[in-house]
């Protein structure tokens, strides 16, 4: 028997024994299953993206015309009748092969990792459309014709140019869209991989290009093994479509569908789950200015945890505040991990916005952890392309005597991200700014909008004593955390959706 069997049955038994506590303590990032699929399938083998919908463009790679999925290639499995094969010109074909292109190897792989019935992380989706990446980009993107599915796999590069991004960010805002693509293969990352409204995708095992620090938008967001960037974004992709199915059957609680389903409340959910490297990788790091880490982002995908941070559902903020920004005293405490789908609109007029808040309070001053570890990530999107961006930052107080924990202000993203370990049992404040000011900058020309929306995801996560976890502890595992032991807070606060249970 194989270790990797070992712990799955041990994972099913502890998941039986002692609910989501005691097997996050298992599950941290490990070779053998890196980004958490196989403890979320343990958990829920129905989570497999059953339903869902996703778009594949594909750049021609073996030949001219050659950008199709071979429905039925090794690792792939599925039936030709979930494809619909879309050409340079237009012409949709439903079956393999035919007179719209030929078979990538490349397209294989893609699918393989993304919905293949061997190792796909996504294997229950009911339709994928194939695009040669030529028309979809130039002629649906470019002419934002809305498309039939809400994730979009990017395996590609394209050449050096600006107004990529810029057409990308536009239709992502205007349809709700979440792109998601390849960083690049190496050097610096490439378009659509930078643009600011989707998820650029690193490879941590494999060819990949990295940031750089004052690089705008901060790209990569995530990371992903793969061998190269190609095989490491379908991963992500395939996660965030079994978190499109998990929104749109109600598991982050009644009423709250189209919440849970907008593409900013899975990007953050996405960044937020993930797992920092372990031993023998390369350290992650990041700084207020420099949330995303240069290399990983967030750090590697993780499915479960995203998975379970949907799951514990939404919950609006425990207050709001107009003006300077400084920590609030709230007994309006939230679950110690939710999400949250907002608005957040400035005072005053466009020639002076004031600056607003809306603040996130958390009672864990009776906890029998001996300390805290907090994910938190903001996302909103850029509007018009880059001209026009609404500056957002996320910060932590320590609600007894307002003092600032951490903070993320970076002016070149439009995610702020929060990592901060070691926090004492306490009351925390999680605040939330849109910044003030005029609503025209002519030193740099752009136009900021009174409103916005954004997606908040967080989670804070016991540590426990290690003498509780260590028999528990697989060979070269990283830190271990306990998640779930505070599921709610004091007094509730506002959960969309429905009553607490």
């Amino acid at each position: 028997m194989t270790f990797r069997l070992v712990r799955l049955l041990a994972l099913a038994f502890l998941l039986a024994a002692g609910g989501r506590a005691v097997a996050q303590s298992f599950i941290q990032f490990n070779q053998y299953d890196p980004i958490g699929i196989d403890a979320l399938r343990a958990y829920d083998p129905t989570l497999t993206g059953s339903g869902q919908v996703v778009a594949q463009p594909e750049a021609d790679f073996n030949g001219p015309t050659n950008f199709e999925v071979n429905y039925n290639a090794y690792g792939v499995g599925q039936p030709v009748s979930k494809f619909i094969y879309i050409s340079a010109s237009g012409t949709a074909a439903g079956v393999f092969t035919n007179d719209v292109g030929a078979e990538s190897s490349h397209a294989d792989t893609v699918a393989d990792n993304m919905y293949g019935t061997n190792a796909g992380t996504a294997t229950g989706i009911s339709t994928i459309y194939n695009y040669d990446a030529n028309y979809f980009y130039n002629t649906l993107i470019s002419g934002t014709v809305a498309i039939p599915a809400r994730i979009v796999n990017q395996s590609f590069e394209t050449t050096d140019d600006p107004i990529v991004d810029v057409t990308y960010d536009n239709y992502a805002a205007t349809y709700d869209t979440l792109f998601i693509s390849g960083a690049g293969d190496g050097g610096a990352v490439t378009e659509p991989g930078s643009m600011f409204n989707g998820i650029g995708v690193a490879d941590y095992d494999g060819a990949t290009s990295t940031g750089t620090t004052g690089e705008n938008p901060a790209k990569p967001d995530i990371t992903a093994p793969g061998g190269a960037t190609s095989y490491s974004t379908p991963y992500v992709s395939g996660v965030a479509l079994v978190l499109l199915q998990a929104a749109t059957r109600g598991d982050a609680g009644a009423g709250t569908v189209s919440d849970a389903s907008n593409a900013l409340t899975l990007k953050a959910l996405l960044l937020n789950g993930a797992d920092k490297p372990g031993a023998g990788m390369q350290a992650w790091s990041n700084s207020p200015t420099t949330p995303l880490d240069l290399f990983y982002g967030t750090g590697i995908v993780n499915a479960y945890n995203s998975y379970m941070n949907l799951s514990a559902g939404e919950y609006g903020p425990s207050a709001a505040l107009s003006g300077s920004i400084h920590s609030v005293t709230s007994t309006n405490y939230l679950p110690d991990e939710g999400w949250d789908l907002d608005t957040i609109t400035n005072s005053g007029s466009p020639f002076l916005y004031t600056a607003q808040s809306n603040h996130y309070s958390f009672d864990l001053s009776s906890s029998v952890a001996p300390a805290f570890t907090l994910t938190a990530t903001l996302t909103w999107f850029i509007h018009d392309g880059a001209s026009s961006i609404n500056l957002l930052d996320l910060y932590l107080y320590d609600e007894t005597d307002g003092s600032l924990v951490n903070l993320s202000d970076t002016t070149d993203d439009n995610v702020q991200y929060l990592y901060v370990t070691g926090l004492a049992p306490g009351e925390y404040d999680l605040a939330v700014l849109k910044n003030g000011g005029e609503s025209v900058d002519f030193n740099n020309g752009t136009v900021v909008s009174a409103t916005e929306t954004y997606a908040l995801a967080y989670n804070f996560i016991a540590v426990p004593e290690p003498s509780t976890v260590s028999l528990l502890m697989p060979a070269g595992a990283a830190a271990l955390l306990w998640r779930g032991k505070l599921r709610r807070g004091k007094s509730g606060g506002t959960w969309r959706g429905g009553s607490h249970s």
